[in-house]
């Protein structure tokens, strides 16, 4: 057995490495395995906004986060407040109330303490305007619980923490593929590992396990979400291939969750099967709000305006990926144009546009161009004009008298030009995993902890069913990853297991 560490951790996205700063940080010898280069390091945390979902009462919370705001941006933005009440009520609310309760009051209750922490490990923030607050009439107001986000999103976020781990001591190795847990009479004594063609073992006193789900695994997405899940594009890397998962559930570990969900959003209809994490474009379409969605038949399969995106946007992919010909199409006009996120502008948009809605219909392949044409004089017809129509709030301006009204936003598509954009299954992450509890040890079937394993991130299961509250994932991966590095450093400190 090569090498002997405290803690080795796996996986080297958000949740890794604050599980590597956490176990640093209470003295361990840390070692983190990424499967990626260098160059693609960070995992599925580096495809994202960056946003985390954390506790505030307003303006004084989001100054101490953001502590480089301008009394101007204060002036002209209203921050609300986002109590632990309501963090708590909203993801039982999303979940359908199936989620693990002890583990959603720890991730609540910590959050704000968490984005604290990672501040003092050098990671910067900034307010989310624009895609979390519109302005209107001069001033911001924010919506969705989501009030701040790292500075240049993922890839920022995952700059910022390798610099902490490297000024903090923390070793690196890329393009290692874990492939088996070993342990001892005293829990976990090391890892054993793939570099290249040959196979290596390193010891360790304890693991923590934040290398994602199994998203990317084509034959495992179809096993346990279902027929047609193979031809789901993975918005974030091709790695998340559920070897942690395995890992654990080989030395016992209790699965946990709902291993037939998922959050799959509404993605460019071509974009490739993985991520590019150097695309100059971006394939989110997360504007559907503001418009209204039709699928191959020409007709509305969902409403639209149910509630503010982050609330709806990961559940809508799937029921994308089940319509006709797994795909739909975004209709906007120019009334909404300016509320576009800038993602519909970047290269790699299908986008079609038109000056009558026959012409958008000839355009849009693949598309019934009556029943299209005939569903948005219907649509159009059943707006409620007379109640205001406002972004920033659930406004109330809805449809009336269609089998499927639309809730809130609803503006008529009557002012060309008309835009369209085709949208398919962007899957990304997976909701089944293992079972941790409150201070992120593994479980086995038994509840019983696995002594020295540790897991945060996307392969822990029982926090999401069904649906998902945006910007909820990272912060749930820091927190259970700083948990899970201390409790680590801690067991290793403790455990000496015996040389094999």
């Amino acid at each position: 057995m090569n090498d002997a560490w405290d803690v080795i951790v796996i996986g080297g996205g958000n949740a890794g490495l604050c599980a590597a700063l956490s176990a640093r940080e209470a003295g361990a010898e840390v070692l983190v395995l990424e499967r990626s280069s260098m160059e693609k390091r960070g995992g599925n945390s580096a495809f994202t906004g960056g946003g985390f979902r954390m506790v505030h009462h307003g303006t004084e919370d989001i100054r101490a986060v953001v502590p480089d705001l301008t009394e101007d941006e204060i002036a002209r933005t209203d921050f609300g407040q986002y109590t632990a009440e309501d963090y708590l009520d909203d993801l039982g609310r999303v979940t359908q109330y199936y989620i693990d309760p002890d583990l959603a009051e720890t991730l609540v209750r910590s959050s704000r303490e968490t984005v604290r922490w990672m501040q003092g490990k050098g990671v910067r923030f900034e307010p989310r305007w624009g895609s979390q607050a519109f302005n209107v009439e001069g001033r911001f107001k924010f919506f969705g619980g989501v009030a701040v986000n790292a500075k240049g999103g993922g890839r920022g976020l995952v700059e910022y923490l390798y610099k902490a781990a490297e000024q903090h001591g923390v070793a690196v190795r890329y393009g290692v593929r874990a492939g088996a847990l070993l342990c001892g009479p005293d829990g976990i004594e090391g890892v054993r590992l793939r570099v290249g063609g040959r196979e290596e073992t390193l010891g360790a006193r304890a693991a923590v396990l934040a290398c994602g789900g199994f998203e990317a695994n084509r034959e495992m997405r179809t096993r346990y979400l279902g027929p047609g899940w193979d031809m789901a594009k993975v918005r974030g890397t091709r790695f998340n291939l559920g070897d942690g998962i395995r890992m654990a559930l080989d030395i016992g570990a209790q699965s946990y969750g709902q291993w037939s969900g998922c959050h799959a959003v509404q993605w460019e209809r071509h974009a490739p099967d993985f991520g590019d994490i150097d695309a100059h474009g971006s394939s989110q379409r997360h504007s559907y709000p503001f418009g209204i969605v039709v699928n191959a038949e020409g007709r509305r399969f969902v409403d639209e305006g149910a509630d503010f995106r982050n609330y709806t946007y990961a559940k809508y992919g799937r029921i994308v990926l089940a319509q006709p010909g797994s795909f739909a199409w975004q209709v906007f006009d120019r009334q909404v144009a300016h509320l576009l996120r800038e993602d519909y502008r970047l290269r790699g948009a299908t986008r079609v546009r038109a000056d009558t809605l026959e012409e958008l219909a000839d355009r849009m392949q693949d598309v019934h161009p009556r029943q299209f044409v005939q569903t948005v004089r219907e649509y159009n017809a059943a707006v409620r004009r007379d109640v205001p129509f406002n972004p920033n709030v659930r406004d109330g301006r809805c449809t009336t008298g269609l089998a499927l009204d639309k809730s809130n936003w609803a503006n008529p598509i009557e002012v060309p030009p008309f835009e369209a954009y085709s949208v398919g299954c962007g899957i990304t992450f997976t909701f089944g995993g293992v079972k941790i509890d409150t201070a992120a040890h593994v479980l086995d079937v038994e509840d019983r902890a696995i002594p020295g394993l540790y897991a945060a991130g996307d392969l822990v299961g029982g926090l999401y069913y069904f649906n998902y509250p945006g910007s909820a994932g990272l912060m749930g991966g820091a927190v259970f990853g700083r948990i899970a590095g201390r409790g680590a450093a801690a067991h290793a400190r403790g455990a000496h297991p015996s040389a094999p």
